[in-house]
């Protein structure tokens, strides 16, 4: 910029030529100064939590100490991190002055996937007083923050007063007069249901005699995850996958309260995870760890090799939990098809997700004809699902269909009544 005005200068006075070069020297002095009245980095920290829950809202801060700076333009810091931390990979959010006279920022992200996601690189960058000079540091991070499955419905209140209840007990313990299997013979009293009289008995006796009976215990339950291309569409902000994860865990916490055997399986075209079975609420957290490491696939699983697979490592009959949906005829055809092969040796509950967007687009009203367009698919979509659940329940399978919300206690229910029918031995 200074040589077109020493240019006009010179040939406008040509003594006063010197002004030009005079004035970029100095210009160039004010930068260095400026640079050099920015102060000094003497502590730069990045603060984040070692380990988040999916879906939940979290804050990366930074905390720049700088020595000898003049002037008042907040510093500003920017962040490179694995996608799953937060939209892009990255963020940028400016620094403010905190009483103890250190610079303070963050920025709130919220998880969108779990597994393990990465803060690759910081920078930050911070202005002299005059503003004409900047100074900026680049430095590597490398630190992991590790996703975990949402387990805030085990924490709920709601959820800890149920276990709390008299009629399930906090600990393991007999129900009498429900279930399956015989404990002992009572005395009838009038209320009792009639059919638990036990007539051989009071026919060797005056009085009439009851049969008590006890929920079935040590029942072996497990949690199937279709990890393909359909449950790893959104909804909501998180994938299905992951919504189902946080379910199943729920339930599963309160069958091991409930003195029932738990494991989870996973798969997409091949199986993908299979745990042994967990016994005992203090070793939840090896289901929480297996459940983290469901990865997410885009690609149609294979039902036929995945049921096949889990029927071989049964050696007894056991409520398999399956969450899973589909996106077309085909794919759901195959899967009714090993569905029903599973459901000649064990109970089979089904559970999927009611699609609210598709009930959205049915209940608009058409503005033009690529609504209408659009209306008619949807509720074509939603006959064809329709048709799918109700072939699974001619197969004998029980099917959970509800919003995502709702699907844990949903679950948690059809639970109780299968353990109090005595459904699964």
């Amino acid at each position: 910029m200074a040589a077109p005005v020493a240019l006009v200068i010179a040939a406008a006075a040509p003594g006063a030529w010197i002004v030009a070069p005079a004035a970029g020297v100095m210009l160039l002095v004010l930068v260095l100064l400026d640079g050099l009245a920015a102060g000094r980095l003497e502590d730069l920290r990045l603060i984040t939590p070692a380990d988040a829950e999916v879906g939940e809202p979290f804050e990366i801060s930074v905390l720049v100490d700088i020595s000898g700076r003049k002037g008042n333009a907040p510093p500003s810091a920017a962040l490179a991190f694995d996608p799953r931390l937060g939209p892009g990979g990255r963020a940028e959010f400016p620094l403010g002055l905190d009483p103890s006279g250190a610079w303070r920022g963050g920025i709130p992200l919220t998880l969108s996937r779990r597994g393990t996601g990465a803060i690759t690189h910081l920078w930050l960058r911070w202005s002299g007083p005059l503003g004409l000079a900047h100074r900026q540091k680049s430095q590597q991070v490398n630190r992991d923050i590790r996703i975990w499955p949402d387990l805030s419905p085990v924490r709920s209140p709601a959820l800890q007063t149920f276990l709390r209840d008299a009629q399930f007990g906090l600990i393991a313990r007999r129900i009498r007069g429900e279930g399956s299997q015989f404990e002992s013979l009572a005395e009838y009293q009038p209320g009792m249901d009639r059919r638990r009289i036990d007539w051989k008995t009071s026919a060797r006796q005056t009085r009439l005699h009851a049969r008590e009976n006890e929920s079935e215990r040590n029942n072996q339950i497990v949690f199937a995850f279709d990890c393909g291309q359909a449950m790893c569409e959104p909804l909501e902000g998180l994938p299905r996958i992951d919504r189902a994860v946080s379910a199943a865990l729920t339930a599963a916490y309160v069958a091991l309260k409930g003195g029932d055997k738990v494991a989870l399986f996973g798969f997409a075209r091949q199986p993908e995870l299979a745990t042994p079975f967990i016994s005992d609420t203090r070793a939840f957290h090896r289901l929480q760890s297996a459940a983290a490491s469901l990865d997410y696939h885009a690609q149609e699983p294979n039902f036929t090799l995945a049921l096949a697979t889990l029927t071989a490592r049964l050696q007894r009959r056991s409520l398999i939990v399956l969450f899973s949906d589909f996106s077309d005829p085909t794919s759901a055809e195959l899967m009714i098809e090993s569905v029903g092969r599973l459901v000649r040796h064990h109970l089979v509950l089904f559970v999927t997700m009611e699609d609210a967007e598709l009930a959205d687009l049915i209940a608009a009203e058409p503005e033009d004809l690529a609504h209408v367009s659009m209306a008619v698919t949807a509720e074509t979509l939603a006959r064809q699902r329709a048709v799918v659940l109700q072939r699974l329940r001619q197969l004998g399978v029980d099917v959970i269909e509800a919003p995502w919300e709702r699907i844990g206690y949903r679950l948690i229910d059809r639970y109780l009544e299968i353990k109090r029918a005595g459904a699964i031995g």
